[in-house]
């Protein structure tokens, strides 16, 4: 699950970076168009010869736990094992991103979000490098909601390859190993 915010004016935003990489691996899986599904966006297809089931949540970043919601009565669901969620975290700067396997929500509303449908933290999370904010910054939601300089998009769209295989080796290895192989 990617998150971000609907609409055209948070397209280039900060804050949208999850959006960014789940529209990259739909185009590069080739799944086609995201349509509208349950509270969110979806695509779906296979990753050799994996289900996968893009979401982009449509319910604006503070309650993206509500597209999780209808995933949570699907018996096979795991949030431990088939959730990864792409991040934006101001915490690292742009061009870098971390795997993490479980962790706190660290101040991320829509991360608070997810933790209060699914009422644990164990689920994988992508983090996107966005940071870090101006030290002078009196909200920080001025700075997430902010687009991107044209440096900036330039090294996120850089790390779009290098994010898709560890979103790849999740798939194919679990969360321990992707973390071996591209936390650095």
């Amino acid at each position: 699950m990617g998150l971000g915010n609907p609409g055209p004016e948070y397209e280039d935003t900060r804050h949208n970076a999850g959006f960014r990489l789940a529209d990259h691996l739909a185009a590069r899986w080739q799944m086609g168009q995201f349509r509208r599904g349950d509270r969110a966006r979806e695509a779906q297809g296979t990753w050799q010869d994996l289900p996968v089931r893009l979401l982009k949540p449509q319910t604006y970043m503070n309650r993206s736990g509500a597209a999780i919601a209808p995933l949570k009565s699907l018996p096979e669901f795991d949030p431990s094992q088939h959730l990864l969620i792409l991040v934006d975290d101001v915490a690292l700067p742009v061009g870098r991103f971390r795997l993490r396997g479980a962790g706190s929500a660290g101040g991320h509303n829509g991360l608070k979000s997810i933790e209060g449908v699914l009422q644990r933290q164990d689920y994988a999370r992508l983090r996107i490098g966005v940071g870090p904010p101006p030290p002078d910054l009196d909200d920080l939601a001025d700075f997430v909601l902010d687009e991107f300089s044209a440096e900036e998009r330039d090294e996120i769209t850089a790390l779009l390859d290098p994010m898709s295989e560890a979103v790849e080796s999740w798939l194919e290895h679990g969360i321990e190993k992707a973390m071996n192989l591209f936390n650095r």
